[in-house]
């Protein structure tokens, strides 16, 4: 089974897993690092993230992986919160992030700007849109756009 296929299925899996417990899945990595395998599993839910809820999932999917025996070599098992700085890729990330601060990088210019800030104020398949300090609204191409992060604020 080729990498691709193994985070298909582990993808699979991971979902129903963190459902079944009330958290989303939010992204899955399969790496070699320094000579080892890592299977990352990043979960959320609705006011954030334990170490018992990263312990109870991993220790479910880690059963359940081992029952199905999907990666054949030695690999590590992570399962954390995906962190403030992570990209918010999927329409649930958006979703979850409504009216918060974003900072939005672009692959090309959108009125001689290729980063806005602002609040995120709606979004579809098509655009992003957000509100800047000045209140003023701009509408982003999602195909502009390279990556879209939280703004974080100390």
């Amino acid at each position: 089974m080729n990498r691709k296929e193994i985070l298909k299925n582990v993808r699979n899996i991971s979902e129903s897993i963190t459902k079944q417990l009330g958290f989303e899945l939010v992204d899955l990595e399969y790496v070699k690092e320094f000579g080892s395998y890592f299977l990352r599993v990043y979960i959320d839910k609705l006011g954030g993230v334990t170490l018992d809820d990263c312990r109870e999932v991993s220790e479910l999917l880690g059963k359940k992986l081992d029952e199905e025996d999907l990666i054949k070599v030695a690999y590590y098992l992570e399962v954390s919160s995906p962190g403030l700085d992570r990209p918010l890729k999927t329409d649930n990330d958006l979703r979850r992030n409504l009216n918060k601060d974003i900072e939005i990088k672009l692959y090309k210019a959108l009125n001689n700007k290729k980063m806005y800030e602002g609040m995120l104020s709606d979004f579809n398949e098509k655009e992003v849109i957000i509100i800047e300090d000045d209140d003023n609204q701009v509408k982003i191409p999602r195909d502009y756009i390279s990556i879209i992060k939280l703004k974080i604020v100390f």
